[in-house]
């Protein structure tokens, strides 16, 4: 799907329940040299029911390590976990592109309780 002159096929509400979407806190941000594309490792707190989970993310053009750590965003946490070279994403962090086509994350802009999830 080209993002900038198309959209989606039309789903069911019922398949949109099927996505669950969370809000996390990011607890540590790392690097990640092995990446084809410039990225980070995410580290991200969903809360008790979820737990601690891990995601790669190419937020490096519009996000600093020291600016996400503490932030919240949200995330798609019921996705198989998937293979990215050395490491394993296990929730897919959301963003939308900016002017340029770099990701901006996906955030609440206030704080709210992590682990709620998107309605």
């Amino acid at each position: 799907m080209d993002q900038a002159s198309s959209t989606a096929a039309p789903i069911a509400f019922d398949d949109f329940l099927k996505v669950d979407i969370r809000v996390g806190r990011i607890v540590t941000v790392e690097p990640f040299p092995q990446a084809r594309k410039p990225a980070f490792k995410l580290t991200i707190d969903f809360g008790s029911e979820i737990g601690t989970k891990r995601s790669s993310a190419q937020i490096t053009i519009n996000h600093a390590p020291d600016d996400l750590v503490g932030s919240l965003v949200m995330a798609v946490v019921n996705f198989p976990p998937r293979q990215i070279g050395p490491f394993i994403s296990e929730v897919l962090t959301l963003g939308v592109p900016d002017a340029n086509g770099d990701v901006m994350l996906i955030r609440p802009d206030r704080d709210v309780p992590v682990g709620g999830r998107l309605y």
